[in-house]
């Protein structure tokens, strides 16, 4: 079979598909044996430039010991892979919807991102992230302790992803003032976070934090954050549209991009210079120390 046109379900399908094999112990060369194929019938699928009938997806799962709940996502998911309608965006409507974000994200080479009103995600710190987390109490009232808990450790998880050897080439971020200076949990976590900013950009090469000064002039992201991910040679961009509740939206129409790419560039460019950001994250710090 040849290799099919890659879309954005079918990249999902293939991380997902990845990510199972991984966790399972079991390399391509054994999944392929599993199916009667080639090694290479798996490397397509895994690289989304394909989706596999469903006997052979049965046949996977099973092979990589997956529960019955995430057998049924992985097929629903495998199913919109096979017949992707004409759209300008894919809304992800699929359970653990953030598990194939993290996917998406640690397999791009290059990575773009701003949030108007918080740190963005692949920045945050840990006791930023546990605040974030409770001020959201009120609303799903009924999470357990465990529950919460196996949010912050999956946010620790992909954290951990991201700023590794073989990483993204390139982070670009861009922090809005109003985050660096809107308290989130107490003074100790804010204390946390900026520390934290300020130490990964001092660690990591390919990271370029900059900020974007609260009384910017004619601000085209305002209204939302956004995320840009670049995979090189290996597919086309992706770009995610955060809200503040809902299921997962991405953009892979190339006139989609284009736009959200000019608006990320526009931020960036009116955003302080990198030593500039830097000076003003360290006062930010001092304010609330």
């Amino acid at each position: 079979m040849g290799r099919a046109r890659q879309t954005f379900e079918r990249r999902q399908l293939g991380l997902t598909l990845r990510r199972l094999r991984s966790a399972a112990g079991k390399s391509q060369q054994e999944a392929a044996k599993t199916l009667g194929k080639a090694r290479s019938r798996i490397v397509q699928i895994e690289d989304g430039e394909g989706a596999p009938p469903a006997a052979d997806l049965d046949a996977l799962l099973d092979f990589y010991g997956v529960d019955p709940d995430e057998q049924e996502t992985v097929r629903a998911l495998a199913a919109k892979a096979r017949k992707r309608q004409p759209r300008r965006s894919y809304v992800d409507t699929l359970p653990d919807a953030f598990q194939r974000f993290a996917d998406v994200e640690a397999s791009a080479t290059n990575i773009c991102t701003f949030e108007p009103a918080i740190v963005p995600g692949i920045l945050q710190s840990p006791k930023y992230v546990r605040a974030l987390i409770a001020e959201w109490g009120e609303i799903f009232p009924s999470e357990s302790a465990t529950e919460v808990e196996d949010r912050i450790a999956f946010r620790r998880a992909r954290h951990a992803q991201i700023f590794v050897p073989d990483g993204p080439q390139s982070v670009r971020a861009v922090v809005d003032e109003v985050a660096l200076r809107t308290t989130v949990g107490d003074t100790e976590v804010m204390r946390e976070q900026l520390a934290h900013l300020l130490a990964l950009n001092d660690r990591h090469a390919c990271l370029d934090v900059r900020v974007l000064r609260s009384g910017v002039f004619a601000h085209p992201g305002r209204g939302g954050g956004l995320t840009l991910f670049g995979f090189g040679d290996r597919g086309c961009p992706v770009a995610y549209s955060s809200v503040v509740y809902g299921p997962s939206v991405y953009l892979d129409d190339q006139s989609d991009i284009a736009v959200m790419s000019r608006i990320f560039e526009h931020t960036y460019r009116n955003a302080l210079p990198a030593d500039e950001s830097r000076d003003l994250i360290e006062k930010v710090l001092k304010e609330f120390s």
